[in-house]
């Protein structure tokens, strides 16, 4: 059984819809408003306060694309970029203080995918990660989302169906739209955890209920899955938030 509410039937896939953009800056405070301003666009977020964080993020969370600070106490950004440049070709846009041609050019060579010089419009930086993250993910292939299997979870995005799989059997899920939502959510990054604030721009992005709300629809997502095998999916991690537990 499908998602009570089904999808919206569309011309073409934007593969840079939901894409997971890392945020690298050793200021809160700036890192607070760009995620506000990135999730405004569906986009979500994980972040790192300096360029080791950064490193390993990379490697665990495998975000879509980094918007990298250059000046951070310890590795600073170029040491970043040299590092992520050898591992593949996720895209990064800098941000600095630095409004020097050199530098700029010095990015580019490098292998940055675009430069904003602070102080910067949040809003500009929003619109230049989403065309980035368009022409990147965009030209990786065709205009259609492929299924998520995570573990026995059968995942398909198009139709919004999910699937239990065991040893010749295979159950299907009635899930309403938000439990849909938490679910597909998590499981593009299941080993990932996620707070409850990060849930609810996520899934709830209209709404004005309480954080709070994200455990009622956890605890009926859990209660399903408990029902087909799957005990204590999504797991809890006290006083953080959840992850989709992969080991099943």
């Amino acid at each position: 059984m499908h998602a009570t509410d089904s999808p919206s039937a569309a011309a073409h896939w934007d593969r840079s819809l939901n894409a997971l953009v890392l945020i690298v800056e050793d200021e809160p405070e700036i890192a607070d408003i760009v995620a506000a301003y990135l999730h405004r666009e569906g986009l979500r977020t994980v972040r790192a306060l300096d360029g080791i964080g950064a490193l390993a993020l990379h490697r665990s969370a495998r975000p879509d694309l980094i918007l990298l600070d250059v000046q951070m106490p310890g590795m600073d950004g170029w040491t970043v970029l040299n590092t992520v440049r050898q591992r593949g070709d996720t895209p990064v846009i800098m941000l600095t203080a630095l409004d020097q041609d050199l530098d700029k050019l010095t990015a580019l060579r490098m292998g940055a995918d675009d430069y904003v010089v602070k102080p910067f419009n949040p809003a500009e930086v929003a619109a230049r990660v989403r065309a980035v993250l368009r022409r990147t993910l965009n030209a990786r292939g065709p205009a259609k989302p492929g299924i998520l299997r995570v573990g026995r979870l059968v995942i398909d995005p198009e139709t919004h169906a999910v699937h239990v799989e065991g040893d010749g059997y295979s159950h299907e899920l009635l899930l309403t739209l938000t439990e849909y939502k938490l679910l597909h959510c998590m499981a593009l990054a299941p080993s990932r955890i996620f707070s409850r604030s990060e849930l609810m721009h996520e899934c709830l992005p209209e709404s004005e209920a309480l954080e709070r709300t994200v455990d009622s629809h956890v605890s009926k997502l859990r209660r399903k899955l408990d029902d087909v095998g799957l005990g204590n999916v999504p797991a809890s991690v006290r006083g953080v938030g959840y992850r989709l537990a992969a080991d099943h």
